[in-house]
């Protein structure tokens, strides 16, 4: 409501102070464009899970999609529990900070301080360099054959996951480059039991969840039963199917938490509002040492404005937050199928929110303009793309994946509308293309035509 009139002094006394603004997104009737916006991952089955984007604490647009349970066919909703999967190392990283606080430890230790079976090739591999994924100690999860052979479904202590990958040579002098390592997270959670005195899963439920209300949030326990906790899914050749099973020893501080999309709407507010961490402590979480990585967060930026978020894969779970911290923006997407592409949707819908994306517009091209484009297309040595046309559509094909519809933005330029990336094509005349070129991930690469057979 609009008021026509200016008031009075004594008539402002009497109303009180004016309400405040309710809080928008810039992109028009948002609701309605984010539905757009996932309506083409639901067509062929690609999500399941709840989404929530909200904009200083107000939830702009949240709705679930698809089953928690499958066999019982029970909806997921607001209240359903998901795996977090790598969203995890922010509640580590968390941890750590708050440790360095209370003067317990420095993120500058070696960490051969609190690790004693430490390896003299460990000698320079600090805290910070955990945190960072700059150590060069290999991610056991990268081991071949872990997830293959069985070892993922047997329990193992902090210390038995760290002897996997312990004797191995460092990547590289730590420091000098960032690779994921999902072993020093590991080493994190060891460090946090070992300095505080409690077990990973009771130092963040003590010290993050309960100070925050987030209570439903906690370290999964396949054993235990875990009220409105969905159920894990994976795709194959057949159709869905149950994820293979994961003994939840294994990931950790590096992937074993649960939430919902509302508490970590909490989670958001507290990062924003300084209710978990000192603002050096926050400040040092958020800086992108390099890599494009702070302490547990990714750090980019898009159209100008900082973007923070992280991704999350686990048996069955795929997770995305994106914030956008400076317009109070926040993009949280949990699914319980391991292909939704989650932590992209995240992205596109904060953008949306903030005005930083806009969906590209498809437009139509002839049949014979198209046909220009259909063959093989050889990525590696492994990786064929293969496109070819379905009456007006181009359909991309990679191997072993499934098809994906492309749609022209301009002659010889193509968008996907479910994934995070675009791709063109070099042509001339009326000759077919040479080469497809894919930009994802802020990376060219080419694909030259396969020679005909």
């Amino acid at each position: 409501m609009k008021l026509s009139i200016l008031l009075g002094a004594a008539s402002l006394l009497a109303a009180g102070p004016a309400l405040a603004a309710q809080p928008t997104c810039a992109a028009p009737d948002f609701a309605k464009q984010a539905r757009e916006l996932i309506t083409p991952y639901l067509e062929p089955e690609g999500f399941s899970g709840s989404i929530l984007v909200a904009k200083d604490g107000a939830p702009m647009w949240r709705e679930s999609f698809g089953a928690a349970d499958r066999e019982w066919d029970v909806a997921n909703t607001a209240d359903t529990k998901f795996r977090l999967g790598s969203i995890t190392k922010q509640f580590t990283a968390t941890a750590i900070l708050q440790l360095v606080e209370q003067g317990k430890l420095s993120i500058d230790d070696p960490v051969s301080k609190y690790y004693a079976d430490a390896p003299p090739a460990w000698a320079k591999v600090t805290i910070k360099h955990l945190l960072t994924h700059s150590s060069g100690i290999p991610s056991y999860t990268a081991l071949p054959g872990f997830f293959d052979k069985g070892s993922s479904k047997l329990p193992l202590t902090p210390d038995e996951i760290v002897k996997l990958t312990r004797d191995m040579p460092l990547e590289f002098e730590p420091g000098a480059k960032y690779n994921y390592d999902n072993t020093g997270y590991i080493l994190l959670g060891y460090v946090i039991e070992k300095v505080s005195g409690e077990t990973y899963a009771d130092y963040v439920a003590k010290h993050i969840f309960a100070p925050l209300g987030m209570k439903d949030s906690g370290y999964d326990v396949s054993g235990v039963i875990l009220k409105k906790r969905a159920s894990g899914y994976q795709g194959s050749k057949d159709g869905w199917r149950n994820a293979d099973y994961l003994d939840m020893t294994l990931p950790y501080a590096a992937g074993s938490l649960y939430s919902t999309t509302g508490d970590l709407l909490i989670w958001d507010r507290a990062l924003a509002d300084g209710k978990i961490l000192t603002p050096a402590s926050r400040q040092a979480m958020f800086t992108d040492y390099g890599h494009k990585y702070g302490f547990g967060w990714r750090i980019d930026q898009e159209a100008g404005r900082e973007r923070i978020g992280h991704g999350g894969g686990i048996n069955g779970f795929s997770t995305g937050i994106v914030r956008f911290p400076k317009d109070g923006v926040v993009a949280i997407v949990l699914s319980n199928y391991n292909a939704s592409p989650s932590h992209g949707i995240a992205e596109k819908l904060a953008g949306l929110c903030v005005g930083s994306y806009r969906p590209p517009q498809a437009i139509a091209l002839p049949a014979k303009t198209l046909d220009l484009y259909v063959g093989d297309y050889v990525l590696s040595p492994t990786i064929t793309i293969t496109i070819s046309r379905h009456g007006d559509q181009l359909i991309s094909q990679s191997t072993n994946q499934p098809p994906l519809p492309l749609y022209a933005s301009a002659p010889g330029e193509f968008f996907s509308k479910t994934a995070i990336a675009l791709a063109s094509f070099t042509q001339a005349g009326d000759a077919p293309a040479t080469a497809l070129v894919l930009h994802q991930g802020g990376t060219d690469r080419t694909a030259p035509r396969a020679a005909a057979k």
